[in-house]
């Protein structure tokens, strides 16, 4: 059989002291790794999202993602990462209003966007944490931090009037919180992967068995 030699190096460019065609196999950081190699000489450069991009005699693509987030499935075949998700969250949340008249938001999760601190296993190895969900999961969380409050602007409150005063303080606190010093040390991420990570977690990746994660109450706060 053919012969191969393993070049190890943390410098993407090692390797185009090898070859000027490379294809790239990296997940979060592919854009970067390709303008580095591309500016230290490389002719051709792929990245996963470029394989199975579009279909192959038939074949499953995703052309957005492409191999980006595909999992073994057999041993000549792969599940490529979820394409064409929006319709089945949006019709989901559509089912749910018409039968409960409630406002349901709806998402479709694979890994959570965490690092475990003992393994050091980076879970996220999707490009993605939901290919797609419904409006009212966009952008980040605006929250105050409760024990800055409680430290500095009510320092010398306690019991009840504490806590009036931080209710207060929340409900009339500013829609862009950013920069602000009370909002420091809340997480700046987005509401999906916050709870996407959730979800993952909950579900777990092995035999548990659960399709679906019910998620109560995270947007609540301190004053309900």
């Amino acid at each position: 059989g053919a012969e191969c030699e393993i070049v190890f190096s943390q410098k993407p460019k090692t390797i185009l002291a090898y070859t000027k065609s490379v294809l790239t196999c990296d997940i979060h950081t592919r854009f970067r790794t390709k303008r580095i190699l591309e500016a230290n000489g490389a002719e051709k450069v792929f990245t996963l999202d470029d394989v199975l991009s579009e279909s192959v005699d038939g074949s499953g693509y995703n052309e957005q993602y492409g191999l980006l987030g595909s999992n073994k499935s057999t041993e000549h075949g792969v599940k490529l990462f979820p394409r064409n998700c929006q319709p089945v969250v949006d019709n989901i949340q559509a089912m749910l209003k018409e039968k409960t008249g409630q406002d349901v938001e709806v998402m479709i999760y694979g890994d959570g966007a965490f690092k475990d601190p003992v393994g050091k296993i980076w879970e996220l190895a999707d490009p993605v944490v939901s290919p797609a969900y419904t409006d009212g999961l966009d952008g980040t969380p605006n929250e105050v931090k409760l024990k800055y409050l409680a430290d500095n602007n009510f320092a010398n409150l306690r019991g009840a009037d504490l806590e009036a005063a931080i209710k207060k303080h929340i409900n009339e606190k500013d829609e862009d919180l950013t920069g602000a010093m009370e909002a420091q040390g809340t997480t700046p991420r987005k509401l999906t992967d916050l709870i996407g990570s959730l979800a993952d977690l909950t579900s777990g990746s092995g035999d548990k068995g659960t399709p679906i994660v019910f998620i109560q109450g995270y947007f609540d706060n301190f004053t309900k």
